[in-house]
């Protein structure tokens, strides 16, 4: 731990001449499940507002492809001798100072925030690195920052002992009970909620504390929707999709990732405030999803401060059987 400690601090640059392109932008859009036509369709962006068709909330992850990473850099930019079976992403959050738009080309610069250590029980010792990543554009104009969490245990974590992609050691457990109304029965055999559109919200006072958002639902899951992520996003982990390989991890299967699962809740908050105006998007990753599963992502707003045109929302996303996948937070500033 020292000489990671030695570490904390130090800040190195991992995304160069990062262009957001509009047939990426896309293909993005389609793996995270979002049909929203505004990530495709120039006169939809521009009838809404954008002079150029923008991005999803969580498409920066597509830097990790190797032609926007500068020579020997890998990941967040930092070799902690983390092993790649073993390690889980616990929390991810975005600070937007306005949305990525086609066109922008970006430099992203990591710095290691922390690293520390945590007895994660049944786990073992869970070995936590924070990493920040600034984005800017040619001007050096900030557009967004990231946070990322990574867990490395000592095995791989399995959903019944309470961790998932993944949760910290104090980490509540999941609600168990599953609210049946409104339901029709899946494929799968589980229930799920039809999804239900909510207007998107234009000024603080058309809302009120505990009003619910949208909900997305997303069925049947396969093992190809974490191929199209992968694909899409540059996460290549093979625990997503080599079988003998997550198996051998210790893992009951493939699981999606979990990048792919807040990518289907940003649908929410998309869908919800619009782009343009929202300003912060979290989730905290509790439990993994396997093929076959279904996703429901919901919100709801938590706080409203008409002075400052802010509201606050919690979001959730759980599978068919109600189990909690991730919690989460977003921030709408509006005019």
């Amino acid at each position: 731990m020292a000489d990671l400690e030695e570490l904390i601090g130090t800040s190195r640059v991992t995304a160069e001449r990062f262009r957001i392109e509009a047939g990426k932008v896309e293909e993005f859009a389609r793996a995270i499940t979002d049909p929203n036509p505004v990530f495709r369709d120039a006169d939809v962006a521009e009838r809404r507002g954008y002079d150029r068709v923008p991005a999803p909330l969580t498409y920066t992850r597509v830097d990790r492809f190797p032609r926007y990473r500068p020579d020997d850099i890998d990941g967040y930019g930092f070799d902690l001798g983390f092993q790649p079976e073993y390690v889980l992403h616990g929390e991810q959050a975005y600070e937007y100072e306005r949305p990525l738009r086609v066109g922008d080309v970006l430099t992203g610069t990591t710095t290691l925030a922390d690293v520390y250590q945590r007895d994660g029980g049944r786990a073992g010792t869970m070995t936590f690195a924070i990493f920040e990543t600034e984005y800017r554009d040619r001007s050096a104009d900030l557009v967004l920052t990231d946070r990322a969490t990574a867990i490395e245990t000592e095995g791989a974590v399995r959903n019944d002992e309470g961790n998932g992609e993944a949760s910290t050691a104090d980490e509540e457990s999941a609600d168990e009970s599953a609210d049946s109304a409104g339901t029709e029965t899946a494929a799968n055999g589980g229930t799920v909620p039809q999804t239900a559109d909510v207007d998107t919200v234009r000024a603080v006072g058309d809302v009120s504390v505990g009003d619910a958002g949208p909900t997305v639902v997303v069925e049947d899951l396969e093992r190809k929707h974490f191929v199209k992520y992968a694909g899409a996003s540059g996460d290549f982990n093979p625990i997503h999709y080599d079988e003998p390989y997550a198996r051998g991890a210790g893992n009951e299967s493939v699981f999606g990732q979990g990048m792919f699962t807040a990518g289907v809740a940003s649908r929410v908050v998309t869908d919800w405030f619009g782009l343009e105006s929202v300003s912060a998007f979290g989730v905290r990753f509790q439990s993994q999803v396997f093929p076959g599963d279904s996703i429901v992502a919901t919100g709801e707003i938590v706080e409203k401060r008409p002075d400052d045109g802010v509201l606050e929302a919690d979001l959730e996303v759980t599978n068919q059987r109600g189990e909690t996948l991730l919690t989460g937070s977003a921030t709408a500033t509006l005019q």
